[in-house]
């Protein structure tokens, strides 16, 4: 995948270290050309300097091949505005933005857009967005069998009550994350648009539970 990056402090050198060591083509823009010095010398991707929300800048980092977008720069607006400019100019789908500010979070959540914030955590959960299969359990039991960990649903899946799902991929959903808030699950909870969906199931079970959560489910639920 090709995934372009705004903002190469802490948290942006970092995914894109990572990205690249995974195999990713990796762009990074950065506004301060002296930012790129917190990459290694060895990094292969792209230094691009200027602003995320400059076509020009955003087309010179890859943005028309890109699968993802990351804005982790040093400003809210800056961040929300190079996000959107992704998605909604260039149709980049997967796109994830750092805001400092947790009360205007939400309101970007409503805007279909997830946000995060914290230098390695915030590292981990824009991985998990971006490559969500290739992603870390969020926690393994010490004996290495049972996991937590977060699943992608098929929107076909919206509507259905959580108690149905359950029943049909074999596994309990231990909580719902929705509009950054988490939601513990109950017997009439059901599945809205935009719900990241957190279940605990063996290890070895996750590659069916994945398969069949990405399907659309079988008859009504």
């Amino acid at each position: 995948m090709h995934i372009v990056i705004m903002g190469c402090g802490r948290v942006g050198s970092t995914i894109a270290h990572i990205l690249e060591d995974n195999g990713h083509s990796v762009a990074i823009i950065d506004r301060d050309p002296q930012a790129f010095r917190r990459l290694r010398a060895g990094f292969r991707g792209r230094r691009v300097t200027g602003v995320g929300f400059d076509r020009d800048v955003l087309q010179e980092a890859g943005i028309e091949s890109a699968t993802a977008y990351v804005a982790v720069s040093s400003g809210d607006n800056s961040n929300i505005i190079s996000a959107r400019v992704a998605r909604e100019t260039f149709g980049v789908d997967n796109v994830v933005a750092r805001i400092y500010d947790s009360r205007r979070a939400e309101v970007y959540q409503r805007l279909g857009i997830p946000t995060v914030a914290t230098v390695r955590w915030t590292a981990d959960q824009i991985l998990r967005r971006i490559l969500p299969e290739g992603a870390e359990p969020l926690w393994r039991d010490p004996t290495g069998t049972v996991v937590l960990a977060e699943v992608a649903t098929n929107p076909t899946w919206i509507g259905t009550k959580v108690t149905a799902l359950e029943e049909v991929v074999g596994a309990r959903v231990a909580f719902i994350n929705r509009m950054g808030e988490t939601l513990v699950t109950k017997s009439d909870t059901v599945v809205q648009e935009g719900d990241i969906l957190h279940v605990i199931a063996a290890e070895n079970d996750m590659d069916r539970i994945n398969k069949v959560l990405a399907a659309a489910p079988e008859g009504d639920h």
